[in-house]
């Protein structure tokens, strides 16, 4: 990473807000707005069957109520002669009961009736859970549909980000936004949206019927709600930065991580085990701290709803029963009204229970909205009528480049590489060497100046097109888990297996890969393991060639591998390089001694440029160079 580079996701990165990154999260769900209309439906139809369950109920109690207390008075009376028998007594309280029921003196409990009021109740609670059912069927398939698209628009826009983005962001905190934001949206969504959409319209059902039984019962109800809700908004408010931290944190632990067991051989072999230790100790303690704090706190918002939920109960029972004892209610209703207050709290402490799930969610879906936020490479041309780049005369014009606005890095440099001739870079580290060849496949975009390819501007051409008439062999080798064979062939998909056997022949890949157990068909993991680095690089090569590029580069292609292997790969490539340009980046002057056109960069700058026996001659920054560095592996001698 250069210095002064923004770190996404680092501590100082502050989140945005609740509100407008859930809003955004769910209007990811428009393409599933038909199925998302339909759990509406099915949602609605199943809630309000489950809350007319009680108030049926209350009927069924009722029924059993009024019976018993009509088998108690005579049966030789009517009910208005009952009430003034009481009233006669001064029992004027039981009498405005006993006129709010309906009974019949000396009938009993009427059990069919009873029978029918269960049953329905019965279908109700069955059709409920059906259509609770298929809700959740239905609503677990729009999410993961969401899920899915919603990862593939990550790594479609990984593949859209320049390269500079990559340089400034760690590797393991990218694969964590990827990966674990990714999958604890999902499962933040999937155990939440259910739930809240059930429990927001219970509560407006429940409302409903509250009212419709006693409008002054469903005042007394209502007096916790504002608490509830400052509660919950309060409680909320303290845990949300944690909850982003909380995976701010897990993205630096797995940064550590990669960084660390990517290293691991450096990290033992200079006994550096202890530090890195301590190090993830220290991550690993952050994202303990910021873990525990937030599911602390926002496990304190179930338990306070539950108690103000309690009290709500006491307070209904308590002026419900009353209401029943001056006749303005039945027992019936005072029971589905106290079932009500019940479900009403339910709810209330489902969605606080929801609340941590979903800012854990939200928090994560914020660092994933950074990267789909974040600004992509130019768009490519439009390519209409653009002539063909295969005959690979490249000419650098006046080219200017920074990585940081006050950190120049090439400034003004001309170069001309004509088809077929090999030119070397060279010069001291940080000179723009390598610089040079990635602003050649555009992975950088240039400052000033322009670049062509057979006199086309490598910006009227589409990436695509660029990149696949260039192959690059790199200093630091990548193998994928796969054979040997499928490895060559990642230059060329659709190259037939005399063409593989040709490449690799071609590299001295067929010199060595008989001597392994299973030939070309050897598993190779990504670290290589199984060949040795001289073998991984001129498999790397035998890939290059197999894309049967216009341009080859090799950028310090020949540093890792031995003085034979070396001598194979100049080998092949003095054999492939007919009408090819290859731009060789090089620290061993020994490999580049036979080179059409040897540039020596410093600063940015071309300072000397012309062939080896002729910069030799001149005795200038490439004589010193060259002669510094034989006398230094002679004096090693």
């Amino acid at each position: 990473m250069r210095p002064g580079a923004a770190t996404p996701g680092a501590p100082d990165a502050k989140a945005k807000s609740f509100a407008p990154s859930l809003k955004r999260l769910l209007r990811r769900l428009a393409p599933e707005r038909v199925s998302v209309v339909l759990i509406l439906v099915l949602v609605i139809t199943a809630v309000v069957l489950n809350t007319l369950g009680p108030y049926i109920l209350g009927k069924a109690t009722n029924l059993v109520f009024d019976g018993v207390v009509g088998k108690q008075l005579p049966a030789e009376f009517s009910k208005d002669q009952a009430i003034e028998a009481l009233r006669a007594e001064g029992d004027n309280t039981l009498a405005e009961m006993l006129g709010a029921m309906d009974v019949t003196p000396g009938a009993g409990v009427d059990f069919d009736a009873v029978g029918r009021v269960l049953m329905l109740v019965l279908v109700l609670y069955i059709g409920a859970a059906v259509f609770g059912w298929l809700q959740g069927i239905l609503l677990n398939l729009v999410i993961n549909r969401t899920v899915k698209r919603l990862r593939s628009d990550v790594e479609d826009k990984l593949h859209r980000l320049p390269l500079s983005y990559f340089d400034a962001a760690p590797r393991g905190d990218v694969l964590s936004r990827v990966t674990n934001d990714v999958d604890n949206v999902s499962q933040s969504l999937q155990q939440t949206m259910s739930q809240l959409l059930t429990s927001v319209f219970s509560v407006l059902g429940i409302l409903i019927m509250m009212f419709w039984i006693s409008p002054l019962l469903a005042v007394i109800a209502l007096l916790t709600v504002p608490a509830a809700v400052v509660v919950t908004a309060q409680i909320a408010k303290r845990s949300k930065p944690h909850f982003v931290n909380q995976w701010k944190y897990t993205g630096l632990v797995n940064a550590q991580v990669e960084e660390a067991f990517t290293g691991h051989e450096i990290v033992t072999a200079f006994g550096r085990n202890r530090e890195v230790g301590k190090e993830f100790d220290k991550r690993n303690n952050e994202l303990y701290e910021a873990s525990f704090k937030a599911q602390f706190i926002s496990g304190l918002i179930m338990p306070a709803i539950m108690f103000l939920g309690n009290v709500n109960f006491v307070l209904v029972a308590l002026v419900g029963g009353l209401r029943v004892a001056t006749g303005h209610i039945s027992l019936g209703e005072v029971q589905a009204f106290i079932q009500y207050s019940r479900q009403f709290s339910q709810p209330l402490t489902q969605i606080g229970a929801m609340a941590n799930l979903l800012q854990s969610g939200v928090a994560s879906a914020e660092r994933i909205f950074e990267i789909l936020d974040a600004e992509e490479q130019s768009p490519d041309p439009v390519m209409e009528n653009v002539r063909p780049v295969d005959r690979g005369r490249v000419e650098f014009e006046a080219v200017s480049f920074r990585y940081e606005p006050e950190t120049p890095i090439i400034e003004r440099l001309s170069l001309i590489a004509e088809p077929g001739h090999v030119v070397a870079i060279v010069g001291p580290t940080g000179a723009g060497k390598t610089t040079l060849v990635n602003l050649l496949m555009r992975f950088y975009e240039l400052d000033a100046g322009t670049i062509t390819i057979d006199d086309v501007d490598i910006t009227e051409i589409t990436r695509d097109h660029l990149r696949s008439r260039i192959g690059m062999v790199l200093q630091d080798t990548w193998l994928f888990k796969g054979t040997i064979r499928e490895n060559i062939a990642y230059g060329n998909p659709n190259a037939s297996e005399q063409d593989i056997i040709a490449a690799a022949r071609a590299a001295y890949v067929d010199r060595f890969v008989h001597a392994l157990p299973a030939g070309y068909d050897t598993i190779i993991d990504d670290e290589g393991s199984g060949v040795s680095a001289g073998e991984k690089q001129l498999i790397t090569i035998a890939r290059a060639f197999l894309a049967k590029p216009s341009i080859l580069v090799l950028d310090e292609a020949t540093s890792s591998v031995d003085t034979r292997t070396e001598l194979l790969v100049q080998h092949a490539t003095a054999a492939l390089r007919r009408d090819r340009t290859s731009f060789v980046i090089a620290h061993r002057l020994s490999t580049i001694r036979d080179a059409d056109l040897i540039v020596v960069m410093e600063a940015g700058r071309i300072v000397e440029h012309g062939t080896h026996e002729r910069l030799l001659q001149e005795r200038g920054d490439y004589y010193r160079l060259y002669n510094a560095q034989f006398a230094a592996a002679a004096a090693d001698a």
